[in-house]
């Protein structure tokens, strides 16, 4: 297992990552939807945190097997096996959703992440054989992993009421172990192949986004139930998600991708990105439950349902994508400016349609603002945007 060469040129990901993040869609799908179903029933205060609990699982399986593969991946057979491992992992946290969120049973899902991390463990104990150079990092990733795992094991067998607290404690644990291992000599991963990576898996969450509204528009339809605020949830929640699309890839993260130390922040701030991001889609699907009278919410919990995700949405985006990127003063008042307008409209009459119109707003003049200054910008920096 030799090493890639992070100047690697048109490095790009390939068809089993594809696979890869295929498979994930099926555990972020089940999670979207049974927030959506607990949002919906008035169940918020034992749907979110289960929806945030599960999603990390979600999230650090795919983020771990991402970096190693940005790193290490040379595609041989015993290589697609171990990556087979984790997708079956990945399945199985997958069935073990809806449990999580009706019993507050993670059995399942610690199962299903355990046969995860089991695959990636054999991946780095194969690297630390084969790679002497970086043998100190990968032995302490497979250690980090297996010490990790245990404790995750262990929690299950708390009593519940204990369960949630440590969660916070164990979720520390797992992502400090990167940070340990990268200590002991940075891994050879690709900038490119990173962000080409995580742009992806962003356009995966928000595919769940339009998938869950359209099926939720479509059972009202196949109802005869469409009152007009139906199709101002669908407009809404299409500008929406293509807003957020225009300002995730308005610019490329690989350039300011140089070292360990940005890469860290940027890397863990998309568990904000990628959960906000999934869990539009199952806002908007509650806010189609609420116009057509099948939700047992307020108005006002049916438009935060969204406002809320898309609010934290464009938050992190500006400090992981818009601000690394030396961002005129402009942008660090329209972008959180209009985070605060879509708080805001949680409280009025359309909160879907009226988020839609305020951040589609934001996606033109952050084009117009953008596009203005680069002819002022050095030509080498055109060409590397470019």
């Amino acid at each position: 297992m030799r090493a890639r060469d992070p100047a690697e040129s048109h490095r790009a990901a390939t068809p089993l990552e594809l696979l890869f993040d295929l498979c994930f869609v099926v555990a972020v799908a089940q999670v979207a939807a049974q927030l959506h179903h607990a949002v919906s029933e008035d169940h918020a205060s034992t749907g979110v945190p289960s929806y945030f609990a599960v999603f990390f699982a979600i999230w650090w399986a795919w983020m771990g097997f991402t970096w190693f593969a940005s790193a290490y991946d040379i595609d041989d057979v015993p290589y697609r096996l171990a990556v087979f491992v984790q997708i079956a992992g990945v399945l199985v946290l997958a069935s073990g959703v809806p449990r999580a969120f009706a019993d507050h049973d993670f059995t399942i899902p610690v199962v299903g992440y355990t046969v995860m991390r089991l695959g990636l463990v054999a991946l780095w104990l194969r690297a630390a054989r084969a790679h002497p150079e970086a043998r100190a990092t990968a032995v302490r990733y497979a250690a980090g992993l297996v010490v990790v795992q245990c404790a995750w094991i262990g929690w299950l067998f708390l009593p519940d009421d204990s369960r949630m607290p440590l969660f916070a404690v164990l979720a520390l644990f797992d992502l400090a172990v990167p940070v340990w291992a990268e200590a002991a000599g940075r891994t050879p991963w690709h900038p490119h192949h990173i962000a080409e990576r995580f742009g992806l898996f962003t356009l995966i969450v928000l595919g769940e986004s339009v998938l869950a509204a359209t099926t939720a528009v479509q059972q009202a339809l196949d109802a005869r139930e469409a009152p007009a605020g139906l199709y101002a949830v669908a407009a809404g929640g299409l500008l929406i998600v293509l807003s957020m699309w225009w300002l995730y890839f308005a610019k490329p993260a690989a350039l300011f991708l140089t070292s360990d130390r940005a890469a860290f922040p940027w890397g863990y701030g998309h568990y904000l990105v990628f959960g906000s991001a999934a869990a539009v889609g199952a806002g908007l699907a509650v806010n189609v439950d609420h116009v057509t009278h099948h939700s047992e919410i307020s108005d006002a919990a049916a438009g935060a349902a969204v406002t809320v995700p898309v609010a934290v949405f464009l938050l992190v985006l500006y400090l992981l994508h818009i601000r690394p990127h030396h961002a005129l003063a402009v942008h660090a008042l329209l972008i959180p400016g209009t985070a605060v307008v879509v708080l805001a409209l949680t409280f009025t009459d359309v909160p879907v349609p009226a988020t839609g119109v305020a951040v589609a707003a934001l996606a033109a003049v952050s084009v117009t603002v953008s596009q203005r200054r680069e002819p002022h910008e050095p030509p080498s920096s055109r060409a590397a945007h470019n």
